[in-house]
Formats: structure tokens, sequence, C-alpha cells
């Protein structure tokens, strides 16, 4: 719920209050409920407070704990608050006021450096330990917060934000040219395959799902869980999977709605956020508490150019969604006027590093603004729900029943599949065929198969050895992951813990900026393990894919949203048509970026030239160019070449 900041000095210096005020000095731009400080002579935490739940209201944060010799400076919000209270039998008058940041450090008390195993929630912390002399801290499973770090022989600093540590006296703004080269290097979404790694040669961040320790002068890290993909849940019928489902869920969606203020949720016409909308909706109706949703549409003069099968303005199912569950103040939000162009630097300005979901970037952001103006305190998403409550892509589940000869289960499923699609059998079981023996496409490609081009200077990814360490963590030469295979990359996805953060990184930034929370209950860890734990025939079933969040919303939802499988929403496509009032700035300012022999050094000059030429020949621009890959190099392109201009 804040922004924290502390310097401990390693060379038993006593100026730590100075450098410390320095880092709160440059995160007062942030608004803030409090700021608050604690130090002696060569230790100093600080918390720029932002009060989101009933219990930090006033709360002392950092708080200093006398009788056991610790203080904690925490930006969390802690989900499992009632099994922490039984389990460090805290007073039953002593649990509805105590702090987030004062449970955790009973947890550590307690459990000593394995308390973040025992943590539920969003969070980052440092804990000083007055006895053992030492800095304890930890960021949750998924990297929901942020952590950044330095350390040279002199001092161990920390924030939530990169900027605050660059004002620091010796900080140098120095590229670090291998978290550049991954970035330029991974064709997808993800950001870096190292997170511990930041743009800043002397900048590091904590990863998720790790603790650090600071003794001595030295710095510990540590992986302190792994989530069990192993262990299998079994029921006796499909309805008690559902309903013990739909238990966990809930409690995961009540304890995320935990604020003072409004609550907010951002909803699409699929399921994902439709289904957390349905449950929130019915614990916040039972305490007569307003709830707010915010959908993103396009603006009016846009002419939808994708396929009947995808759908750009969801507003007809958003609808019905919010007319179905009722009780719900529904805002539609154009953003006319706005685009991922014009909004770069201030873009960066926010995210502190090069981004690449730039298609969405001004919406994301003007989303947390149309919210803050609601006085909202939690804003719900469902950015996880693929992976875990609404999993279940019917394809690969038909493929393994096929490469089992499961013939009398495949042939009723595809049947049925085929009707709830409305596409022909032949055609699914060509898609099912090559699924689970993809030599089929070798020998008979549908199609020549599009490469994303690689942007990267291969000089540079020589010098950086880029592609050597990417392999390591799955990534092949195409900047691809190796894993083809669906149930392969959910492992990974989970596994490593690089792909959520870029996203995470956003949300907490962009939380810092606007004083709420972004909540995801599909990404809350008692979901994920429970959703991990089931069979996969409890995902896919009668010719319905997603089939667990399917039966699970019967009635919550209007069944044209629930058991919609034929039309699919996409949001983002009309990037392109935003940015055309500003088509000759775009084209210029790449014609200049063309011919910049620095950036050439990280970036392949002839790879850009080909886009440049390819988009010029394009012209005038179109809102369907959006899926152009040229388009989308390009705007990478530029977007870094702003961020190093502004290193300068």
């Amino acid at each position: 719920m804040s922004a924290i900041a502390g310097v401990l000095q390693t060379d038993n210096g006593s100026n730590a209050w100075k450098q410390g005020s320095v880092l709160m000095e440059a995160l007062s731009h942030y608004p803030c409920d409090t700021a608050q400080a604690w130090h002696e002579d060569d230790i100093f935490l600080g918390c720029h407070n932002q009060w989101i739940t009933p219990e930090s209201i006033g709360e002392h944060n950092p708080f200093f704990d006398k009788e056991r010799g610790l203080v904690i400076t925490a930006d969390a919000i802690i989900d499992n608050r009632s099994d922490l209270f039984n389990q460090l039998q805290v007073d039953l008058h002593l649990r509805e006021q105590m702090s987030d940041s004062q449970l955790i450090l009973l947890a550590y008390h307690r459990w000593g450096e394995t308390a973040p195993v025992h943590l539920v929630g969003d969070f980052a912390f440092m804990i000083w330990d007055c006895r053992e002399r030492k800095l304890f801290g930890a960021r949750d499973f998924s990297g929901g917060r942020t952590l950044y770090y330095h350390c040279n022989r002199d001092r161990f600093a920390f924030c939530t934000t990169i900027k605050p540590l660059l004002t620091l006296p010796g900080v140098k703004k120095e590229l670090n040219e291998a978290w550049l080269a991954e970035f330029l290097a991974i064709s997808g979404m993800v950001d870096v395959a190292d997170a511990s790694q930041t743009i800043y040669k002397n900048i590091e961040q904590l990863s998720p799902s790790h603790s650090i320790t600071v003794k001595e002068g030295r710095v510990t890290l540590k992986r302190y869980t792994q989530l069990n993909m192993e262990k299998k849940l079994r029921f006796k019928s499909n309805e008690q999977y559902v309903e013990a489902f739909q238990e966990v869920f809930q409690e995961a969606i009540n304890s995320k709605i935990r604020t003072h203020r409004q609550v907010g949720a951002q909803l699409s016409g699929g399921l994902d956020s439709g289904s957390i909308v349905g449950f929130a909706a019915k614990s916040l109706g039972e305490n007569r508490k307003e709830f707010h949703t915010f959908s993103y549409v396009p603006t009016n003069d846009f002419i939808d150019y994708t396929p009947k099968y995808q759908m750009t303005n969801e507003t007809p199912l958003i609808k019905q969604t919010v007319n179905h569950i009722g009780g719900i103040t529904d805002h539609y939000l154009d953003f006319h006027g706005r685009d991922s162009y014009s909004e770069i630097d201030g873009f960066l300005d926010v995210m502190e590093m090069p981004y690449k979901f730039f298609e969405n970037s001004f919406w994301l952001k003007g989303m947390f603004k149309s919210a803050q103006e609601e006085n909202i305190g939690v804003l719900l998403n469902g950015g996880r729900g693929n992976l875990s409550i609404s999993w279940g892509s019917a394809i690969p589940f038909y493929a393994s029943l096929l490469k089992q000869l499961k013939w009398g289960k495949l042939l009723r499923e595809m049947r049925q599949y085929s009707l709830k699609i409305g596409s022909g059998r032949a055609d699914v079981f060509s898609f099912v065929s090559r699924a689970a023996f993809p030599v089929i496409d070798r020998l008979r490609p549908l199609g020549e198969a599009y490469q994303y081009p690689m942007i990267i200077n291969p000089d540079f990814a020589r010098r950086t050895d880029v592609f050597h360490r990417l392999f390591k963590h799955g990534i092949d030469a195409s900047g691809w992951f190796l894993a083809k295979d669906p149930y392969e990359e959910r492992s990974s996805h989970f596994k490593e813990v690089f792909h959520w953060n870029a996203g995470n990184t956003l949300s907490t930034k962009l939380s810092l900026h606007h004083a709420l929370w972004k909540r995801d209950p599909s990404n809350d860890l008692r979901v994920i393990q429970f959703c991990l734990s089931l069979p996969e025939d409890q995902y896919v079933q009668n010719g319905m894919d997603r089939a667990l969040i399917r039966r699970a919303t019967e009635k919550l939802l209007p069944d044209q949203v629930r058991l919609n499988q034929r039309i699919r929403g996409v949001q983002g496509a009309d990037w392109v048509h935003r940015i055309i009032p500003h088509w000759r700035s775009f084209t210029s300012e790449l014609e200049e970026l063309s011919k910049d022999t620095i950036f050439m050094e990280f970036v392949d000059g002839n790879v850009v030239r080909t886009a440049l030429a390819s988009i010029n020949k394009k012209t005038p621009a179109r809102p369907e160019y959006a899926m152009d890959p040229n388009y989308r190099l390009l705007m990478r392109s530029l977007i870094v070449r702003r961020f190093l201009k502004s290193m300068i």
C-alpha cells in the first residue's frame, strides 16, 4: 500500500538518515496519506504510506516492535489474515485493528526467514532485526509489488521504484547491456528472462518468490517457494469440483476487496473478468457497498476490420453481464484523443524502463486515472485467468486423447465441440491431429509459417551472449519459447519467475501514481494451487473448453457470455487508427531512428530499414495495419530509443 525505502550503512558510517531522506524526497511526487521514517546511526527505513485497507488508516509504517527488537517497512496487503492470526495465536481483541505490516513482523518473529512461505497476498517488505544486525526482506510469489536495490562497499539501499536510488551519491546512470539484449532478443511480451536485472547496471531487482538477507556486508538471495504441479485432487463428482472451486475463489475475492474506499473492476466481455465481477458483486451487495466496473471501448469513428469471430467493441457482452449481475455502476471509456505514440514519454516515466505492451498502454494508464476519480481503493483484474481459473483449451486436450487412442471419448467430445464453435468435425480433427503429431505440420504445412523479425543487432547479441543465456530459460534463437505444447508452456509460467514481471511492474507503478491497488483473484496463491491440482478433464468436457469456470458461473453470468465459444474479444486493435493524426511525426521519428548510428549498435539496421520501407509503401496508414509485425517492431524500437536518449 506504499512505497518503501531504506539504507543500511555497511561501512560503519552514521549518515544513513541523510541518504534515506534523499530517497524519501524522491518519492514525494506520489500521492501520500503520510510519510514516516525510523532510523538509528547506520540504518534508515522509510515508507510513503497510501492507506488502502481499513487497518492501514493511521498505522505506523515503518513499525518498531521494541519488545522483539524488530522494525518493518512494508508495501503489502496480506490476504490470509485469519489463518495467520490463528497460527500465531493473536489475541482476538487485537486482530481487527492489526495492520498487515505488524502481522508480517509477527510471522517473521515466529518463523524467521521462512516467514514468506506462510504469506498469501501481494507484498514487498524489509525487516531490520536489531539483535541479529541484519536486514531481511521478501517479494511475493509472482512479484505483485516491486523492490529494487543498490549495493556497494559502503551501503545497501532499497526502494519500491528505481529513480530514487539513482539520486544517491555515487550511483551512476549506466546502461545494463545484458538487460537490453534480452529485451531486444525476446520476440514475445516478456521483457527479460533474468528477473533480477534492471536496465541500469548498478540497480538490481529482488525477483518474485525470492527473499533477501543483508548481514555483515553480504547479500544473500534465496528462492523460498516453488509451486507444486504434481499434487492432484480427486473428488467423486464434477459437482464437487465446482463447489470446491467456488469456495476457494470466493475466499480469494473476499480477501481482495478489503478496502476502506470503493471497489472497482476492469470488465471485458469475457469469462475471466466477468466471473470476478460476479463473485465480487455477491459479497459487495451483502455489505451494501458500491461497485464500479471500467471497460475499454474503441472510439466511435473506428471501423472494425477484424474477422467475425473477433469483437473489438465488447460493449454488448459487457452490458449483458452488468445487467444480469445488477447493482453495478458501469463506465465505458474510449479515451478519445489518446494514443500509444503520443504517450510514450509519460509511460516511460511511469515504467522507468522500456516496455512492449504499447497497444494497450494509454488505456491501461487511463483506467487507473478514471478509477482514482471514483475514489476506488481496489481495482480487480483477471490477468492470470487464462492459466488458472479459465484454463482449458480443447484442441490440446483432444490431442492427448488421440495419442492415448481414446477414440470413443475423443469422437464424442469433438462432435459436441464442433457444434458449440460452429465448425465442421473434419476441420476440428485436422487441428487435433496436427497438435498431436507436429510432424504433420512439417510434411503438410497449412501455410508458410511467419517468423517475427529478430530486431537485435547480431554483433550486440554475440557480444552479450544473449541467446546462450535465454536458452537456459527455454527461449530459442527466434526469441520464442522452445516449448510448443500448451501444458509445457503452462508449467514454465509457474516454474520461471520472469513471466509476470513486466505486468506487475506496471501495476505497482500505476498504483503509486493513482493511490489504488490492482488486485487479481485469478492470481491468488490459493486459487493457483487449487487450479494446478485439478485433473485436465475438469477443464475440457462435453465439448466445452474452459469448462470449470463456465460451470462454476452458472446463473452467475448470462449464458450469452458464459457459454460463448464463437466470439473472442480483442483489445488494442485500434492502436494504428489512433496514431493516424500523428502519422507525419511518427514516420519522421522513425526515419531519424534508422539513421542513428549509435542506436544501430543495439538493433539490426537492415531489419529496421526493411520494416520502415514496408510501412512507407502502405500509405496512407490504415487501422488494419495494427496487426502488421513491421509496425510493432518499429514501435518497440522507437520506445527503446526514446528511453536510451532519456538516460543521457
